[in-house]
């Protein structure tokens, strides 16, 4: 049972009511693997696979070992978080920086020659904000061959970045991204040339 919704006091908009954080549930989102499965890649990804140490090779194939389908030459850099390996697919020769997040709780799907560079963030995941429960509203990604998400950019639930785009540095892109389109900090997009 939830904590009775309040309406916010003085200072708030009349009728206006706070969220009932305590009714909010899993509910339509599947983690995709039991609990011990879940446990055993936090402790291998945060004891090792984010690790300075740890060889490029080895964080590709701990990607594999826990069910992410990664293709040849990629290369994966250290402090780099990936929710749930099996929910992950990457092409051939993508790099992915120094402390990317994929936040997947739905699949990513990354293509080849990708650069997602430092402190990318793919987040599949969202909340209702008009619902009452706070409720999942998650959705996949998809970034398309060629393509770059430039240093700290943010790419949001539902989105697909396009074959050669750019999200540029510090962008938040919340709808798709047409191929060969640069988006900005500030969101205005142009054309770019394909590359050479």
């Amino acid at each position: 049972m939830g904590v009775p919704r309040q309406r916010l006091g003085e200072g708030g908009r009349s009728g206006l009511q706070l969220r009932d954080l305590p009714a909010f549930t899993l509910a339509g989102y599947d983690k995709g693997r039991g609990l011990l499965t879940q446990a055993l890649w936090f402790a291998v990804m945060n004891t090792l696979f984010m690790s300075w140490f740890c060889p490029a090779r080895l964080r590709v194939a701990l990607l594999r070992a826990f069910g992410a389908k990664i293709g040849e030459g990629v290369l994966i850099r250290h402090r780099v978080r990936v929710l749930w390996p099996w929910k992950l697919t990457v092409g051939d020769h993508t790099w992915i920086g120094e402390g990317a997040w994929l936040l997947n709780l739905e699949p990513v799907t990354i293509g080849s020659h990708v650069c997602l560079s430092q402190e990318a963030v793919l987040c599949t995941g969202s909340h209702d904000h008009r619902a009452a429960d706070f409720r999942y509203r998650n959705a996949p990604i998809t970034v398309e061959d060629g393509a770059w998400v430039a240093v700290r950019a943010t790419v949001l639930a539902g989105v697909t970045v396009g074959r050669c785009a750019v999200a540029g540095a510090g962008a938040v892109v919340h709808k798709d991204l047409p191929e060969l389109t640069l988006q900005t900090q500030d969101g205005r997009r142009r054309p770019v040339e394909e590359p050479k």
